[in-house]
């Protein structure tokens, strides 16, 4: 299956970007361009590496779009300290591509695995960063700030309320929410 990016997603994906970033810098400008590097990596791969092309694996149609009301809710929310990290979403159609006009029933199994890849994604992602920080001590103050940002996207995202990821994740295997949670929580505090 091909992989790529349409112009409306490209745009999205960018927009979100850059408000996670002004969130995730506490409107601080001096802190812009490193908060923007870190979501480039930690909120980008989320989506594209944990969500769209999981969901292209099992064959699906996959795109991210951005969610106006959760990017303003991130601004806001960041003004008292917490980041709402909802900014939009990899929307995925039962429309399998390999089978033209194919209508697919997308099963709980592949919806619990395609929305468990985002913070499985910013969990090992979290960790790789913590280990950065242990073996490069001159950049450890970078590594750690991603590393604590990814685990927050991780535990954003595995809260079990729909449409987050946690509640997909849930329905279809309560152990792995729970041993995703934990990776995700004690990552957080280390």
């Amino acid at each position: 299956m091909a992989f790529g990016f349409s112009k409306i997603e490209i745009r999205d994906l960018a927009v979100s970007v850059f408000v996670l970033a002004f969130a995730f810098s506490s409107w601080n400008f001096s802190l812009l361009p490193l908060t923007l590097f870190i979501i480039v990596i930690a909120f980008a791969a989320h989506e594209i590496i944990g969500h769209k092309l999981i969901a292209q694996h099992f064959g699906y149609f996959a795109e991210y779009r951005m969610w106006p009301q959760g990017l303003v809710l991130a601004l806001i929310s960041s003004l008292f300290g917490f980041i709402f990290a909802a900014p939009g979403a990899v929307y995925i159609s039962p429309v399998r591509k390999k089978f033209a006009f194919h209508v697919a029933r997308i099963t709980e199994r592949e919806n619990g695995i395609i929305s468990l890849g985002g913070p499985a994604v910013n969990i090992v992602l979290g960790f790789a960063l913590i280990a950065s920080a242990f073996f490069i001590p001159a950049l450890e103050g970078l590594f750690s700030t991603a590393a604590r940002i990814s685990f927050w996207l991780a535990i954003f995202n595995l809260i079990p309320f729909p449409p987050l990821d946690g509640s997909k994740v849930l329905a279809w295997s309560k152990p792995l929410w729970v041993l995703a949670a934990i990776a995700a929580a004690v990552g957080f505090l280390i």
